[in-house]
C-alpha cells in the first residue's frame, strides 16, 4: 500500500485510510487506491488549513455542503487541472462520503447536494477516442462468445454502468419471447413495459440485494426503464439459451462461463473481456488513459454522443443514463411509450 493511503490504515479515526483500505478489499487496483487517496488527503489538507470559503479547520466527517463546494471551487482554480479532472476529483469524494455514510461512519453525505449543484458545463468526460457506429459494428462483429457480446451490447445500447450490468437480475429483464423456464420481468416497474431492462437505483457494494451480498454499487439517482431493441433481445437470448445454473437465488443475469461457473459476473471480469476484445482491435494499450483506451466505460460514452447526437434531446439520453433527479425523471415516467421508447427506437444505431 502507497504512502498516501497507508497512514493508519486500520484506524477508523483516520476515515480516509479505512476507506482506502476497504477499497483494497474490494479488489480496487494498487493505482485507483492511490489516486483516490492522493485527492481524499487534499481535501483532508484543504480542511484543515481553513480553505477559502470552508468554514473554518473541520475533520471530514464533520465538512459541511459549503466545505465540499469551496473545494471544488478551489480544484476549478488550479490552473494544472481540466475540467474533467475537477468532475473526477468531485465524483471521487462523492463516493467516499457516500461510502463513509452506508457503513456508519459518517451521518450524512456533504457531496450528494454538490453533485446536483455542479456547474453542468464541466465535461466528466475527457476529449476520447471517436469511433464511428460502422467501426463499432464490426468491432461486435468480432465477438464470437455469446455471454461476451451479450455483454458488450447491452452496455453499447442502454448506456449503463458496469456496476448496473453486474447487478442485473433476470426479474430486471423483460423480453417478447419465450425463454423455456426461465422467470423474466418480474418486477412491478416493468408492468406494461414489454421488451425493456429496469435499472435499480438502491444496489451498493456491501449491502445485500434481492437477497445476495452485492459486490458492485448503481448510481442512479432514481431506477430507470431502458428499452431493449430487437437487436439486443435476439443477442440476450443468444445469452439465455447458453446460460448456465445460476450459484445464487438471486438469478443474476449474466454468470461466469470459466472460472466462476455460474457465479455473478464482477466489474474486474467485464473489463477484462472488453479490454481483451479493444486490444485486437488496437483500441486499447496499457498506460494510455481514458483518452485512447477502448473500456466499459467508453461504451456509456459512445452510447452518449452518438444517441444525443442523432435524437437532438439532451433530456431523454440522460433519463437512460440515469443522470437526473426525481422533478425531471417524472416528465418521461408518466408517459414512458411515447416519451422514451418511441425515440430511441426510432434513433438507436444498428450493431449487428
Amino acid at each position: 500500500m502507497s504512502s498516501t493511503d497507508s497512514r493508519n490504515a486500520d484506524d477508523p479515526a483516520d476515515p480516509i485510510g479505512y476507506f482506502v483500505q476497504d477499497m483494497e478489499l474490494h479488489g480496487k487496483s494498487d493505482q485507483t487506491r492511490e489516486e483516490y487517496g492522493r485527492v481524499l488527503r487534499r481535501f483532508e489538507s484543504f480542511l484543515a488549513d481553513g480553505g477559502p470559503g470552508s468554514s473554518g479547520t473541520v475533520e471530514p466527517g464533520d465538512a459541511s455542503h459549503r466545505d465540499c463546494m469551496s473545494f471544488v471551487h478551489e480544484l476549478r482554480r488550479d490552473p494544472d487541472l481540466a475540467d474533467s479532472s475537477v468532475a473526477t476529483y468531485a465524483a471521487y469524494l462523492h463516493r467516499f462520503y457516500a461510502y463513509m455514510t452506508q457503513v456508519g461512519a459518517f451521518d450524512a453525505n456533504p457531496m450528494a447536494l454538490v453533485m446536483e449543484e455542479l456547474d453542468e458545463r464541466i465535461e466528466t468526460d475527457p476529449a476520447r477516442r471517436e469511433i464511428s457506429v460502422p467501426r463499432m459494428r464490426r468491432f461486435v462483429a468480432s465477438v464470437g462468445h455469446p455471454l461476451e457480446r451479450a455483454l458488450i451490447v447491452t452496455l453499447l445500447k442502454t448506456g449503463m454502468r458496469v456496476g448496473e450490468l453486474c447487478n442485473l437480475d433476470l426479474r430486471d429483464l423483460s423480453l417478447s419471447v419465450e425463454t423455456g423456464e426461465l422467470r423474466l420481468g418480474d418486477r412491478a416497474q416493468l408492468d406494461g413495459r414489454p421488451e425493456s431492462l429496469y435499472v435499480a437505483a438502491e444496489p451498493s457494494v456491501g449491502t445485500e440485494y434481492n437477497g445476495e451480498m452485492r459486490g458492485a454499487s448503481n448510481k442512479r439517482k432514481r431506477g430507470t426503464v431502458v428499452p431493449v431493441d430487437e437487436e439486443l433481445e435476439r443477442t440476450l437470448c443468444r445469452w439465455l439459451a447458453i446460460r448456465p445454473d445460476p450459484v445464487s437465488d438471486a438469478e443474476p443475469l449474466f454468470l461466469g462461463t470459466a472460472r466462476g461457473w455460474g457465479e455473478r459476473l464482477t466489474p474486474e471480469q467485464v473489463q477484462r473481456i472488453v479490454r481483451e476484445h479493444a486490444t485486437e482491435m488496437g483500441w486499447y494499450e496499457s498506460g494510455a488513459g481514458a483518452t485512447q483506451n477502448v473500456t466499459p466505460h467508453y461504451f456509456r460514452h459512445f452510447f452518449t454522443t452518438h444517441l444525443r447526437d442523432r435524437t437532438g434531446e439532451r433530456g431523454i439520453v440522460k433519463y437512460l443514463r440515469g443522470d437526473v433527479a426525481e422533478d425531471i425523471i417524472d416528465t418521461y415516467t408518466h408517459n414512458w411509450g411515447d416519451n422514451v421508447r418511441e425515440t430511441y427506437e426510432r434513433h438507436i444505431y444498428s450493431l449487428l
